[in-house]
């Protein structure tokens, strides 16, 4: 499954509006939210937006006749084949109605522009994982780690050593546990927020 690379903006003016998209990959609906309330522009006659996350999906008409805007936004994210993806498109309207096929055309014919000129990348599905290391254990574990594709999230420093947030590509979840266990002798072990309780 494909992702934006980054945040991506296109505008056009349709019959003298002006549509202007933003988008942008994000990774949870929270992020999809601030995105949006961020981007927003009060001063617009419109704020339609739609986000795409896994199964989970939301969009939004913002005044705008029913299914008019936030449908199509939604619908050229997924015909682009994208995920963990939000548009958001702002209209300032010229004067001139659109009417209902002009407003879909305009509002998912501008996501699509912008979605189609912004580069993308294969999206990596991650694992979150926490665990507690020695200092002396700190450096190594963080370099192995990295090399199997995961982020050090988080870095908490307390008396013997630093406890550790990490995301972990989802495919190497349990590569990712044996190595902390190897790299500290059974010391630490790589516990993932969705692992059964013990």
């Amino acid at each position: 499954m494909l992702t934006l690379a980054g945040p991506h903006s296109l505008s056009q003016e349709i019959r003298k509006s002006r549509f202007l998209a933003h988008a942008a990959p994000v990774t949870d609906e929270a992020e999809a939210r601030a995105f949006i309330a961020a981007q927003s522009d009060a001063s617009a006659t419109h704020n339609c937006w739609a986000w795409r996350i896994g199964q989970s999906y939301r969009f939004n008409d913002d005044g705008e006749p029913g299914g008019t805007a936030g449908k199509p936004i939604l619908q050229a994210i997924d015909g682009q084949g994208l995920d963990h993806v939000v548009v958001l498109v702002i209209r300032w309207f010229g004067g001139i109605l659109l009417g209902s096929g002009g407003l879909m055309r305009a509002y998912g014919g501008t996501a699509a522009m912008a979605l189609n000129s912004a580069p993308r990348v294969e999206h990596v599905a991650m694992a979150r994982g926490t665990l507690r290391v020695t200092f002396s254990e700190l450096p190594l574990v963080k370099v192995r780690l990295a090399s199997l594709g995961a982020v050090v999230v988080d870095e908490a420093f307390i008396a013997t050593g630093a406890d550790l947030t990490v995301d972990v590509p989802e495919s190497v979840r349990d590569p990712a546990r044996r190595l902390t266990r190897d790299v500290t002798s059974g010391r630490a072990c790589l516990a993932f927020e969705d692992d059964p309780p013990i």
